[in-house]
């Protein structure tokens, strides 16, 4: 009886304790996760608000890829993969015996042209000047001729003028011995003034046929010199033909000329062929992807291999359409690489893709043919690097990488301006 009464005085005291150890458990519990909210409240507003954040990011970059211009066979190769290529510096050179032969024969025509074309100048220089001074001598002759025709026409005129005046002497002394012939006929006159009528009559006839025949002597001299002026003519006028020759050499030079400019075309065309069995690279960066050994047979725009500009590469974070309401061009970003775990890269947003990544992919999706799920989009946003290269930390094509922008700032566009242009 002494022990169930003891045992029934115990039970309420040990009861007290546990639920006080209980009480202060969830007192406990509770204090921790007011702290624990506490805390991330406090966190979050001073190192998460106004940032947004994805680990949706990878390295890109604006690789070149190496091609030749011209068929060949592949002589040498200067360079491997991973080595450091400066923009200029020879990758691979082409065989040139071929494209060498192809310049060497053009050279060679030409050559040969530019000997006619100079002696094809030559030849007009001496068809202008021997044509020239047949034309000059041929019109001296014709002004010659044309100068005697007038003098033949004058004495023409002069002869038929004194042929008038002797002819009218002569009617006159004709009437006059007439008319004393039959005076003395008559005899009113004397036989010796009949006889002086005839003497005068007897000059004036001779006078006549003296005159006559310098007017037939005069209008043979025109006659004569007619005829020359009109040879001269045709001698002028054979000689202007002759000047046809000056036009005549002047398209064969200029046909010779316009071959020149041909062969000087091929000539030039065949020189950058040439030029071309050197390739260079076109920027400054890191090979990779080489894809061809010394020896083997390429073809215009087979790639060879790529130059990866790795001094020059940007990020591409991708972040969901929720998130790029507050993204704005020039916001300053925050890198962490997965490769270096301990370092963090800084950055400037660049630019917003004009679309979802989706809408730029191969297979578009085609949201009206049914079956729609509405899936959060993923919008490109372009990344900057502001930090200058370092060796030491590359960041390489493909790299995975945490991002986060710094959206407090506010007063950037969402878009480009057209006037703006991306720095590199």
């Amino acid at each position: 009886m002494a022990e169930n009464s003891a045992q029934s005085h115990s039970e309420p005291g040990a009861a007290t304790p546990r639920r006080n150890n209980k009480q202060n458990l969830k007192r406990l519990f509770g204090a921790i996760i007011v702290f624990g909210l506490a805390a991330g409240a406090i966190y979050w507003w001073f190192f998460l608000r106004g940032k947004e954040s994805t680990d949706n990011a990878y390295v890109m970059a604006d690789p070149a890829t190496v091609s030749s211009r011209v068929p060949g066979t592949i002589a040498a190769i200067l360079v491997e993969n991973d080595d450091p290529v400066a923009q200029g510096q020879t990758l691979i050179e082409l065989d040139p015996a071929d494209f060498q032969a192809q310049l060497n024969e053009v050279e060679a025509a030409l050559a040969r042209v530019q000997a006619e074309v100079q002696s094809a100048r030559v030849t007009v220089e001496y068809v202008e000047a021997t044509t020239l001074a047949a034309v000059n001598a041929a019109q001296a002759a014709w002004n010659a001729a044309q100068a005697q025709v007038r003098v033949a026409q004058e004495n023409v005129e002069e002869t038929a003028r004194q042929h008038d005046g002797v002819l009218a002497e002569y009617h006159h002394a004709k009437r006059d011995w007439e008319r004393f012939d039959a005076l003395a006929a008559q005899g009113a006159s004397s036989v010796r003034d009949r006889d002086r009528m005839k003497t005068v009559l007897s000059k004036a006839e001779a006078a006549l046929g003296a005159s006559e025949a310098r007017n037939r002597a005069a209008r043979a001299g025109l006659d004569a010199a007619e005829k020359e002026a009109a040879k001269a003519e045709a001698r002028l006028a054979e000689a202007q033909a002759g000047r046809l020759q000056v036009r005549v050499e002047q398209g064969r030079l200029k046909a010779l000329q316009a071959h020149e400019r041909e062969l000087e075309a091929r000539r030039d065309s065949a020189r950058l062929n040439l030029s071309y069995c050197r390739i260079a690279a076109p920027i400054s960066g890191y090979v990779a992807q080489k894809k061809v050994q010394v020896g083997d047979r390429i073809v215009p725009g087979q790639p060879l291999l790529a130059v990866v500009p790795l001094q020059d590469v940007y990020v591409e974070a991708n972040f969901k359409e929720t998130q790029v309401e507050k993204i704005r061009l020039g916001q300053p970003v925050t890198i962490r690489a997965d490769c270096y775990p301990g370092r963090r890269f800084s950055g400037t947003v660049e630019g917003i893709r004009a679309g979802t990544g989706a809408a730029f992919s191969l297979l578009p999706p085609e949201n009206a043919t049914g079956n729609w799920i509405k899936i959060t989009q993923r919008v490109p946003v372009k990344i900057r690097l502001t930090e200058p290269f370092t060796p030491q930390y590359p960041l390489r094509l493909g790299f995975s990488l945490e991002v986060t922008v710094d959206t407090s700032d506010q007063s950037g566009p969402r878009l480009r301006l057209p006037s703006q242009r991306a720095s590199r």
